[in-house]
């Protein structure tokens, strides 16, 4: 599911649409052990390589521009210096138990409203609210980045954190039990979006 969303009483003719550029975005998502191997450092890292998105921007207005951001749960892959079998056993319960991509393949966030702070010319600081929606369960989230437009590029950076207890996952262990994942995911972003010709 991938579509723009305008918010309500924004002329079309204000807004200038802008696409997430994939090969230049990444995103990764932190966890944190517990357990035996929490003491050597051993906190897994997700790569998010497949994640898409539209941007309506309202230059005049920035704090009524909005996001729709998909993730595509099945191409989200643990990296990290581990054994083969350590990594196929952790990347398949994540897949199956964590983020059940078969039953929910998309992660989506879709903003609302924006607070904005003007920096300099053509960089702004940004505290977007709105849903973010995993595994089908919908939460409110606020995401803040930091944001420069120049020519027809739009990039965006920042970081955010999320309970898994809020999504209704349940506690994560891997390995007989040696990695065993805290509560909190933090997600870091580097975003890179065009302007639509």
């Amino acid at each position: 599911m991938h579509y723009a969303v305008e918010p309500t009483g924004m002329p079309e003719d204000a807004t200038v649409p802008y696409s997430i550029d994939k090969a230049r975005s990444t995103c990764m998502v932190r966890a944190f052990a517990t357990g035996l191997l929490a003491s050597f450092g051993h906190n897994p890292t997700i790569s998010v390589p497949d994640l898409e998105g539209d941007i309506l921007l309202n230059p005049k207005a920035i704090e009524q521009s909005s996001l729709l951001l998909t993730i595509h749960a099945a191409a989200m892959m643990v990296t990290g210096d581990m054994s083969e079998k350590d990594s196929r056993e952790i990347n398949r319960r994540m897949q199956e138990e964590v983020l059940n991509s078969n039953s929910f393949p998309d992660i989506f966030f879709e903003s609302s409203r924006a607070t904005v702070s003007k920096t300099s010319e053509g960089q702004y600081w940004l505290a977007l609210n709105g849903e973010f929606t995993l595994r089908g369960v919908k939460r409110n989230q606020s995401i803040p980045a930091w944001v420069s437009l120049a020519d027809d590029t739009l990039r965006a950076a920042g970081e955010f954190t999320i309970l898994m207890s809020d999504y209704d996952i349940p506690p994560v262990s891997a390995i007989g039990g040696a990695v065993k994942l805290k509560d909190e995911l933090k997600i870091s972003f580097s975003i890179s979006a065009r302007k639509k010709a």
